[in-house]
């Protein structure tokens, strides 16, 4: 009898923890590859993490090697939106040379995304961009 209900709550755990990695899953979004002048591969994954929009670059994404590249979005009214670089300058928590911004978490204002760009903000030039198959939202509460 308890072999019965061992294997029933374990079942039970099972499903809950199915059910519970849906929904996860579900908002997870990963782009085309990236193409244009100096960027040719990787992607980017859209997530909701506590409510906010998070883009997450691919470890096949290779940094342009130019002056000044920077995340930038583009919404589907059109609206273009430069967020930070990718690379941070200096040294940080002791290791010399350039940190690699390979996550953002975007800013509220920033509804929608039609496309993720990296943009070269010292030659003001798109380095290369990205889609998803649709446009991604915010989660609404």
């Amino acid at each position: 009898m308890n072999v019965m209900k061992m294997a029933t709550l374990a079942g039970a755990a099972l499903v809950a923890l199915a059910l519970g990695a849906a929904p996860a899953a579900a908002q997870m979004h990963t782009s085309k590859p990236f193409t244009g002048a100096k960027v040719n591969g990787g992607t980017v994954t859209h997530s909701i993490e506590n409510g906010k929009q998070v883009l997450t670059l691919s470890s096949d994404f290779q940094v342009p090697d130019t002056p000044d590249p920077h995340w930038q979005i583009v919404d589907s009214k059109g609206q273009v939106f430069l967020l930070q670089r990718l690379k941070a300058k200096g040294a940080v928590a002791g290791l010399v040379g350039d940190r690699i911004n390979r996550s953002i978490t975007l800013p509220a204002y920033i509804q929608d995304i039609a496309k993720v760009q990296i943009y070269c903000a010292w030659a003001e030039a798109i380095l290369g961009e990205t889609t998803f198959e649709t446009t991604t939202t915010a989660a609404r509460r």
